[in-house]
C-alpha cells in the first residue's frame, strides 16, 4: 500500500499430504484467499518456496505454472465462473479443448462427468437455464474434466443454500474418498468440518491445524 509493506502470510508452514481434505479457514483479510493462490500456482511468493509434487514452483515461468495447473490442479470457484453463451456440457468440455483431447474421447469424458454430478439429463442447459446448486455442479464437472490430483475449491457453498450446499459437500466429500485432494478455503466451520485437517488463519499467520479421525 504505496510505500507501507502489508504482509498477507508470514512465517506459514504447510504440508498438505496427498488424497487429505483440507479446510483453510478463518476471518475476511486472513490470508486464506493468497495461501489458496499459492497452493494453486495462481501466484508465487515473494520469499519461502513452495513443493508441489517435489517440484519448487517459485522460480518456474508462467508458462510452466500453467502447465502444471493444467496438468495436476482443478479449480472450484464460488461464482461458478461459466459461460453463459455456451452449454453445460461444452463449458464442462472446454478444458479438454484446451488440452487438445480428441473429440470422441473427450465427448465420452464429458458425459460420464455429467453424470457424476447427476446432471446427464440438462448437460445441453445453458447456465442460466439451471439452479445455482447445479451450476456449480457443473463447475465441479469441469474442474474434474482433466483428471486433476488435486481440487482447490473456494467458498464451493458460498452462493447456495444449506441443502443445496450439503449436496455440493457431499460430492466433495466422495471425490475425496475416491482419491482426489480437496483444499477447500471456507470462512463456515460447519464446512470445515467435513475435512480432515483445518488449517486457521488470522492476520496471516497460522494460528491452529486440527486433525480430525477419518
Amino acid at each position: 500500500m504505496g510505500e507501507v509493506e502489508v504482509p498477507a502470510l508470514r512465517g506459514v508452514t504447510v504440508d498438505i499430504k496427498k488424497e487429505d481434505f483440507v479446510a483453510i479457514v478463518g476471518a475476511s483479510g486472513s490470508g486464506k484467499s493468497t495461501l489458496m493462490n499459492l497452493i494453486g500456482c495462481l501466484d508465487v511468493p515473494t520469499r519461502g518456496k513452495i513443493y508441489l509434487k517435489s517440484k519448487d514452483i517459485s522460480f518456474l515461468s508462467e508458462s510452466d505454472l500453467a502447465s502444471l495447473r493444467g496438468n495436476i490442479i482443478g479449480f472450484i470457484f464460488q461464482q461458478y465462473n461459466l459461460l453463459q453463451t455456451i452449454s453445460a456440457f461444452e463449458n464442462v468440455m472446454l478444458p479438454l479443448e484446451f488440452l487438445e483431447y480428441d473429440d470422441e474421447t473427450a465427448t465420452e469424458c464429458v458425459q460420464k462427468l455429467m453424470e457424476t454430478v447427476e446432471l446427464g439429463d440438462k448437460m445441453h442447459n445453458l447456465p442460466t437455464q439451471l439452479s445455482g446448486g447445479e451450476q456449480q455442479r457443473v463447475a465441479i464437472a469441469r474442474a474434474l474434466a482433466h483428471n486433476p490430483e488435486i481440487i482447490l475449491a473456494d467458498e464451493p457453498t458460498g452462493n447456495l443454500d444449506s441443502k443445496t450446499g450439503k449436496r455440493v459437500m457431499d460430492l466433495l466429500k466422495r471425490l475425496n474418498q475416491e482419491g482426489k485432494t480437496i483444499v477447500m478455503v471456507t470462512h463456515d466451520l460447519n464446512l470445515a468440518k467435513y475435512a480432515h485437517t483445518i488449517i486457521e488463519l488470522k492476520d496471516g499467520q497460522i494460528i491452529s491445524t486440527k486433525n480430525i479421525a477419518r
